[in-house]
């Protein structure tokens, strides 16, 4: 079944990473997991969420100004703690902590509003179900290296129990889905069981039936609609369809001791590679506990959003760009294939050069401004193409990336055989 038409199209979307533990700002479940934390302590944030100043409105206005056309929010994440009302279990921000909100049907209400399409996270592992931690992978993942919170010991496998937490499992998603309506169910968490023991074919069959254009992430051992990597480019783009996870700084969640945050030039680079790829980028947001985000990451959003609103149709619209080795930089073709959109990312010294096009170049010029810019064709001999030269000014740049539009005399085609004479 091919994935929902408006994925392949989104380019951008926000990731939220919220919940109990940005109450003392410590890492999402990790911190417990690895040690860092106490098991208790980190649980005890439940008593401190009070998500007092979340107004679910106001995030996906600014959502929708950062230019997303999607938003993911983390239902519940590996520590087991749920942001909705499940029914299914007692670890949930509604009946224990002082919020005592659904905060995910407020999330996807507002969300909604906005156009925006939904997406939420959901972790398929839970370090705090008493039955999770109760079987063992045939192929144990290096990450755990049997940590109690992840397997038994050898010889203390519960088979039954694990049988009763794959039904704990498949209730939550459940609810998600026929409560919420998600048009991306985003999960994670899956590499510390077996395919077969988390029997992923079936889950994945059940969706197709409770859901059947909702999009799922490639978190499912083999059965998922698209590959999520994180925080790098791929050197060579994924084929199929893609997203990269980013965080604006170093942390998932809130954490107030990082501000290594990514400058608003470093972002947009990153955006117009992943696009330029064919991917979307899932970038991420870690609100603090009472619902507020921080405004370094509001200021990166806006900015952000400036860029992608000045370079709409080098955005929205478009389809993966040319191969490695053709320009010096990221491209995308319109799409129609009939514009070449050059995201310039550096300073050129007087000019740029795109090599085996074979396509005329009609006309060159700077989106956003419209300044034409000169060209010329350089070189070539029978079936090779010569270098097509485009020659900026300095005042013609943008501060954050300078997108360069060329009309073509056909669908763009390049050559990429090699020939001697």
């Amino acid at each position: 079944m091919a994935i929902a038409s408006w994925f392949p199209e989104a380019q951008l979307g926000i990731f939220v990473h919220w919940g109990i533990y940005s109450v003392d700002g410590v890492a999402e479940s990790w911190s417990f997991y690895d040690g860092r934390v106490p098991y208790a302590d980190y649980m005890a944030q439940i008593d401190g969420f009070t998500a007092s100043e979340f107004d679910a409105d106001a995030w996906a206005e600014l959502f929708e100004r950062s230019g997303a056309t999607y938003a993911v929010l983390t239902a519940k994440h590996h520590d087991g703690v749920a942001l909705y009302d499940t029914a299914v279990g007692d670890l949930s921000v509604v009946t224990q902590a002082p919020a005592g909100r659904d905060l995910v049907a407020e999330f996807v209400e507002a969300v909604r509003r906005r156009g925006l399409k939904v997406g939420l996270y959901f972790s398929h592992l839970d370090w705090s179900h008493p039955d999770y931690a109760t079987v063992r992978p045939e192929v144990q993942h290096h990450v755990v290296q049997d940590n109690p919170y992840a397997v038994p010991r050898p010889g203390a496998e519960k088979p039954e129990r694990w049988e009763r937490y794959l039904e704990f499992h498949r209730a939550q998603i459940r609810e998600l889905v026929t409560r919420y309506g998600p048009d991306l169910l985003w999960f994670d968490g899956e590499w510390e069981r077996d395919e077969r023991q988390w029997r992923m074919r079936e889950l994945r069959a059940e969706l197709r039936e409770l859901a059947p254009e909702m999009v799922v992430n490639g978190r499912m051992l083999g059965h998922g609609d698209y590959v999520t990597p994180e925080q790098g480019v791929p050197i060579v783009p994924p084929e199929g369809p893609w997203e990269l996870c980013l965080t604006i700084n170093d942390s998932w969640g809130w954490q107030p001791q990082d501000d290594n945050h990514k400058s608003p030039r470093q972002l947009v680079r990153t955006f117009v590679e992943t696009i330029g790829g064919g991917g979307n980028l899932l970038l991420d947001v870690g609100p603090r506990e009472d619902g507020t985000i921080t405004p370094e990451q509001t200021e990166r959003l806006e900015a952000l959003g400036d860029w992608v609103s000045r370079h709409s149709p080098a955005v929205r619209g478009i389809r993966r760009g040319l191969p490695h080795g053709h320009f010096y930089g990221p491209t995308a073709v319109s799409a129609d294939g009939r514009t070449l959109f050059l995201y310039v990312l550096d300073r050129p010294n007087d000019y740029v050069v795109v090599r085996g096009l074979r396509n005329q170049v009609l006309k060159a010029y700077v989106l956003g401004s419209g300044a034409e810019l000169d060209h010329q064709r350089i070189g070539g001999l029978h079936e090779v193409p010569g270098w097509e030269y485009v020659f900026t000014t300095d005042n013609a740049l943008d501060p954050l990336c300078t997108v360069i539009a060329l009309e073509l005399d056909g669908e763009v085609s390049v050559h990429r055989e090699h020939e001697s004479h």
